[in-house]
């Protein structure tokens, strides 16, 4: 009998995402401050969800630009992790988000080096702005900057691509 599939959750029922761990030529990982998460000093690397029919690598563009003003020309895609990563929502935010239509996000995450400078970044280059602040830091603390229950998830972002920085 084959009991891989056990204990992996029903993708129906997680909304699906691309993730990007965005390094610069330093070796540091992009994070922003997100604007509607005022409780507390949480930082997370650009993400969202997949539209209907899109590919996930134009997802992950798509979304790099919308939250960090990032552009293709100045981003190269070095990784990526073949398996969906997978996060419950805290009871309290369940049935709120995403129309109540999901109890958390499965995720694709891309590693790519950002070979722009600085300046380049532009929080506001969507309206509205998902961050209201940005910071290059050690990929090592990723899992300590995050809201709690995506914690697991940054871990193993980092343990898959620890030594391609």
């Amino acid at each position: 009998m084959d009991n891989s599939n056990l204990s992996q959750p029903d993708p129906a029922l997680y909304r699906p995402c691309v993730g990007v761990l965005l390094v610069n030529g330093d070796g540091q990982a992009f994070v922003g401050k997100r604007i509607d998460n005022q409780e507390g000093d949480w930082w997370q690397m650009p993400q969202g969800g997949v539209d209907p029919g899109e590919a996930l690598e134009d997802a992950a563009f798509r979304e790099l630009g919308e939250e960090t003003g990032a552009q293709r020309e100045n981003v190269t895609l070095l990784g990526r992790i073949e398996d969906e990563l997978f996060y419950d929502l805290p009871d309290e935010l369940k049935g709120k988000l995403w129309g109540g239509k999901y109890l958390g996000q499965r995720q694709v995450w891309y590693l790519a080096r950002f070979t722009g400078q600085d300046s380049d970044i532009d929080l506001e280059a969507h309206n509205p702005p998902e961050f209201c602040d940005w910071k290059w830091v050690d990929p090592e603390l990723l899992p300590d900057l995050i809201v709690p229950f995506k914690r697991d998830i940054y871990q193993q972002v980092v343990s898959a691509f620890r030594g391609t920085f």
